[in-house]
């Protein structure tokens, strides 16, 4: 199995209701149309396995979720552990000796991700330890610290990796390391600089760095890509005026979503910007609006002021497609939403699939066949489970691969406030971003973590 495998990552802080458009002639065209979509293959899943809430007295980070070819991977409470794929008892543990702040959400193809998490022997508590690990084996590789020219230990707010390289960044300044953990720059270093780094994005062998030259009342963002190992720019792209935040969707191909403050819906997403970046200067190639309707077209969501961390879409870097759902399939429709699909160089419509009358269809990412994997949400109102389906990116054709049974419907939607999603192995994988106190709604106690899949 490989570690590529379709990955959805989201911190949400609400279950939005959107109302969009999916064939809106705003979106550039009419595009293609997918057909309904094939049941017959669907396996029907089961619950494989859970892994426990710790119990707690107050909300707590938990942020990070990943597949190896061995075991299945979640942050919890202080900790990172390794389980085996179907669920079951953990067969290794990394403790961090405080709560995980954040997290990249894709490994490395070595099985390395990068972790930020907090001190417990601070007070109060802070993120301001940086850590590599390796996933694959089971290894803490090292945890650093980014000092200020006071010698203070610096707080981040989140951390990636890209091109071999570490890179952490808060809100006044940022540090960086190798993957063997030789400093590359240090927060003494930047706390000075004219245009702070708000944020790095890295995948693959790049490197990206939201920065703002303004200040707090007027920002002027701007975007670089980054040579890893020296933060030489090889490329730079200024945002328009009035840009309040940037989020990287992806590094390769250069996907970004901006906020001028004034998201619909309080996605975080004004619109999204398709980026060419192989020149000094930087050129936008599409513009994709998010703007309609009470609460946007679309049914995605970017991290609040984060540069990372943007859910429910999906970006084909064979095909140049950007993938987005849609709350509302348009008239003569039950369906809840479509999946549209938008071309990254000119922002057109390529297509649409239609939506399920039976669940929300959010895209998730796409798989090492090239098909982009959509989860379909679970519906309170008939008692049933959620779904895993395939959508062919040439001609939008959906086929449903995996149902979840129904008596598990409830504890499926208590994720949507807090969830992050991975399909891997024929597998969907559904976690919680953070650890939380016991329910006094619900009887059942909700677990951190849950493995659906063949029986």
């Amino acid at each position: 199995m490989s570690r590529r495998a379709a990955i959805f990552g989201a911190a949400l802080a609400a279950a939005l209701v959107i109302t969009g458009c999916g064939a809106d002639e705003k979106d550039g065209g009419t595009g293609g149309e997918g057909g309904g979509g094939a049941e017959s293959s669907a396996v029907d899943a089961a619950l494989l396995g859970k892994v426990p809430t710790p119990e707690v007295s107050e909300m707590a980070g938990a942020m990070g979720m990943w597949t190896t070819e061995k075991n299945f991977v979640k942050a919890g409470l202080k900790k990172i552990s390794g389980y085996p794929l179907t669920g079951g008892k953990a067969e290794w543990e990394i403790p961090l000796g405080g709560e995980v702040c954040w997290s990249s959400p894709q490994a490395t193809e070595d099985g390395l991700v990068a972790v930020l998490f907090q001190n417990d022997k601070d007070d109060p508590a802070v993120c301001t330890e940086v850590g590599l690990v390796d996933i694959a084996k089971g290894r803490l590789l090292w945890q650093k610290q980014g000092l200020n020219s006071y010698g203070d230990r610096q707080m981040f707010d989140e951390v990636t990796i890209g091109g071999g390289t570490v890179a952490a960044a808060g809100t006044s300044a940022g540090a960086g390391w190798t993957t063997g953990g030789k400093p590359l720059w240090t927060p003494a270093a930047t706390e000075d600089e004219k245009c702070p780094a708000k944020g790095f994005a890295g995948e693959g062998e790049k490197l990206v760095v939201v920065r703002d030259c303004g200040d707090t009342d007027h920002p002027r963002l701007t975007l670089q890509t980054l040579d890893p190992a020296t933060r030489a720019v090889k490329s730079a792209y200024e945002f328009a005026q009035g840009t309040e935040d940037a989020h990287v969707v992806s590094a390769d191909p250069l996907v970004v979503a901006v906020d001028d403050g004034d998201s619909p819906g309080g996605s975080g997403i004004t619109e999204f910007l398709s980026l060419d970046d192989s020149a000094a200067r930087g050129k936008l190639l599409a513009t994709i609006g998010t703007k309609g309707g009470k609460y946007g077209k679309y049914d995605a969501e970017c991290a609040s002021t984060n540069v990372t961390n943007c859910s429910q879409l999906a970006v084909d870097k064979k095909t140049g497609t950007l993938f987005l759902g849609t709350q509302d399939a348009g008239a003569g429709s039950e369906a809840d939403n479509d999946v549209v699909a938008l071309d990254l160089k000119t922002g057109k419509k390529k297509g649409t699939t239609p939506g399920t009358a039976d669940g929300a269809l959010i895209p998730m990412g796409v798989d090492e066949g090239g098909k982009v994997v959509a989860y379909q949400e679970a519906n309170i109102v008939d008692e049933a489970g959620g779904a895993v389906w395939r959508i062919d990116p040439a001609t939008f054709e959906k086929t449903k691969i995996l149902q979840n049974p129904g008596r598990s419907y409830e504890m499926e939607k208590r994720f949507e406030t807090d969830r992050r999603l991975l399909f891997a192995g024929e597998r969907l994988y559904l976690g919680a971003d953070h650890v939380s106190e016991p329910s006094e709604v619900y009887k059942d106690k909700q677990p951190l973590a849950v493995v659906f899949g063949a029986k």
